[in-house]
């Protein structure tokens, strides 16, 4: 595939290469850029080396166990799970473990997905009501260098892009191990004078656990499209409901003496519901020299989560299982103008964009439970917080082979809660600016160079700005309700090798407090400023037509900046990542895709002296075209059986018959053992 620019200096032809249409023969006088493999990460595409686009075809041709793993197709990304599926994953980036998504923002056609003051975590990012199939595009961007992304941005972004149209409608039905089954049906067609685009998922699932998980999904997505690439909008509204039961981390010490198995449960009774529906508006109108966006959004969505980690420590009678609750709408509303200038001769591009956003949540609450029956309100609040963010961006093209992006950007956050503690009701307020600038250099060689500089944020629960009194008692300090982070990269991309995409970037992420709000306690849990360094190498290369390779790498450094006789190392904080695929088309009906990825071992606590294991993961997959419209496709996960964790925890717990105070002990969640899945798909 070839895009073609008009005739402008490099970088400036290709930031308003979506603005300004070009014709035939000012096509025809550039030479072409090329997006080889699953990534478009040609040169000249991007302000940093850490920024790229992962394309349907990726999508469509790497198994994945999970809807979560779709966030896997950013470089350096891990997506794993400690509870049932219905429930947001866990995701692993840049040094961080972000929990269920704190620090990477992730949006579905601008739509963000994050959840402020979540029942169960700052910036809880569900990705389970997105149909995959439906996907065309992920762009994603790496540290707090760009204007147009605010909260929980800093170690990234992913921009996830639903398609107008499809190419053929899509039936499909998969059945696999562990009870797993699938029914996909989505198609587009013309409908009035635009394009209709419909999906449909029901999803089963019993998985290999003890308790059974048998998880109930129901997806929906309708998408109509109007205009053209002028003038257009589009309208989309999407639907999720899903429950499920949760074989939550079990302690280590439960399976050495073989009271469960590695995948038994200490409470059979945790698990969950949740449901979300949404409808979205999108517009732009373009000219010559200027494109104007907009799009607007309405989210409603539920949760109510079940869980047990301690078990029968603070009630040793009727067990520690607890709910998270809440009830949530969210409104947007976004609004970009960007526009050509020449000043002094130079050409700029100039871009002002508008974010709003209003989250109310009646109620947000935490209750204790026996059996997922509520005994006891343990804090119940209602909240509405606010925000608006501003910013200014301007690319400059200074000389044929110097351009620099220069913005700043103004985030404004008004908190309202009304508790039912006293004490910790009331409102708050913060603001805060970032600047960002990036220079780029190049191409010399088939070589691109960068430099990038930002200031970032995450915003904190809303709860924990007027909390003064703590649920299990005692006097508590309100915290700050915008955290600074402040981000540098250095990098480069090249394609000196024939048919090889290569990038390298070092990079630094400083946060000031990495204190966050636990949904587990309903209590804010402090913690000190932090710093990250790593470096990431990313390859994308086709050694035939037939033959593509990806692999990734990323190492890094993560630690506390302020000394602590408890140690400075951070817990669950990733070091390395390494991920490596191949993927073999048109060998006449035949194809087929191999996937391997690792993540090292990880401190589970300050000192470093208690350790996980790292887990290395291969899934593989075979599939045959019975006939142009029809191909079948088998798929199998944890290729080689490794006994390994999705994740690992260390704290205190008690088991019956234990001491009272608990047991500090390694809590685990399994990943799942070999597993195959056959897929039937018919294109009509």
């Amino acid at each position: 595939m070839q895009y073609h620019k008009k005739k402008l200096p490099l970088a400036i032809s290709l930031a308003f290469a979506a603005i300004a249409p070009a014709t035939a023969a000012e096509q025809t006088e550039l030479p072409a850029i090329n997006v080889i493999s699953h990534y478009n990460n040609a040169i000249g595409s991007s302000n940093a080396a850490s920024q790229g686009t992962a394309t349907s075809s990726l999508v469509e041709n790497r198994p994945a166990l999970r809807t979560g793993e779709l966030l896997e197709f950013v470089p350096g990304m891990i997506v794993t799970q400690h509870s049932g599926d219905g429930k947001a994953n866990q995701y692993f980036l840049r040094g961080f473990n972000l929990d269920h998504g704190t620090d990477f923002a992730t949006y579905i056609d601008d739509v963000p997905v994050n959840m402020r003051t979540h029942a169960h975590g700052q910036g809880y990012t569900d990705i389970n009501f997105i149909i995959p199939e439906l996907i065309d595009r992920i762009d994603y961007k790496k540290g707090p260098y760009f204007a147009d992304e605010g909260d929980f941005a800093s170690a990234g972004a992913a921009h996830m892009r639903l398609a107008d149209k499809l190419t053929s409608g899509i039936a499909s039905i998969t059945a696999g191990s562990h009870g797993y089954q699938r029914a996909v049906l989505a198609d587009s067609f013309d409908a009035g004078s635009g394009t209709l685009l419909y999906g449909l998922e029901v999803t089963r699932n019993k998985g290999p656990w003890d308790n059974p998980e048998d998880l109930r999904k129901y997806s929906a997505t309708l998408k109509y499209t109007g205009g053209n690439q002028y003038e257009g909008f589009s309208i989309t509204g999407m639907a999720y409901k899903n429950s499920w039961n949760a074989t939550d981390q079990i302690p280590q010490r439960a399976i050495n003496a073989g009271l469960i198995g590695r995948f038994g449960a200490i409470d059979p009774t945790d698990g969950g519901s949740t449901s979300r529906y949404s409808l979205s508006y999108a517009m732009h109108k373009r000219s010559q020299d200027s494109l104007f966006e907009l799009n607007a959004y309405a989210v409603q969505s539920k949760l109510n989560l079940f869980s047990n980690f301690t078990y029968l420590l603070d009630n040793p009678l009727d067990g520690d299982q607890f709910q998270q609750s809440e009830n949530r709408r969210m409104y947007g509303l976004n609004a970009a103008q960007t526009w050509i200038d020449k000043i002094g001769g130079i050409t700029m591009q100039n871009k002002m964009g508008l974010q709003t956003r209003y989250d109310r949540l009646s109620p947000v609450g935490l209750y204790d439970t026996i059996a997922q029956e509520r005994t006891a309100t343990v804090r119940e609040d209602k909240v509405k917080e606010a925000s608006i963010g501003v910013y200014a961006e301007n690319s400059a093209q200074w000389l044929e082979k110097f351009r620099t992006v220069a913005a700043l950007r103004y985030d404004a956050y008004r908190f309202n809660v009304d508790s039912d503690i006293a004490g910790n009701s009331g409102k708050a307020r913060d603001h805060t600016v970032s600047p960002k600038l990036s220079l780029i250099f190049g191409p010399w060689a088939k070589t691109e160079y960068f430099v990038n500089y930002g200031k970032g944020f995450h915003s904190n629960d809303a709860r924990g700005t007027t909390q003064t009194q703590l649920p299990s008692g005692g006097a508590s300090t309100p915290v700050t309700p915008l955290v600074a982070t402040r981000g540098a990269e250095v990098g480069l991309r090249t394609e000196i090798i024939p048919n090889l995409q290569s990038s390298l970037a070092l990079w630094r992420l400083d946060i000031d407090s990495e204190l966050l709000f636990v949904g587990d306690a309903g209590e804010t849990e402090p913690s000190r400023a932090s710093r990250r360094t790593g470096i990431e190498w990313n390859n994308h290369y086709i050694a035939y037509p037939w033959l593509l390779f990806d692999l990734d790498l990323a190492l890094s450094r993560a630690r506390y900046r302020d000394a602590d006789p408890a140690g400075d190392y951070i817990p669950g904080a990733i070091d390395r990542v390494v991920s490596f695929g191949t993927t073999v088309t048109g060998l006449g009906r035949w194809y087929g895709a191999f996937q391997y990825r690792y993540f090292g071992a990880r401190p589970l606590i300050e000192d470093n002296s208690v350790r996980s294991r790292a887990t290395a993961i291969a899934y593989a997959r075979v599939g045959y075209k019975v006939n142009p419209k029809t191909k079948v496709t088998l798929d199998v996960f944890n290729l080689f059986d490794r006994k390994a964790s999705d994740i690992d925890y260390y704290y205190s717990s008690r088991l019956n018959g234990e001491v009272a105070g608990g047991v500090n002990d390694i809590h685990s969640h399994p990943v799942e053992p070999r597993s195959v899945r056959l897929t039937l798909t018919h294109h009509f």
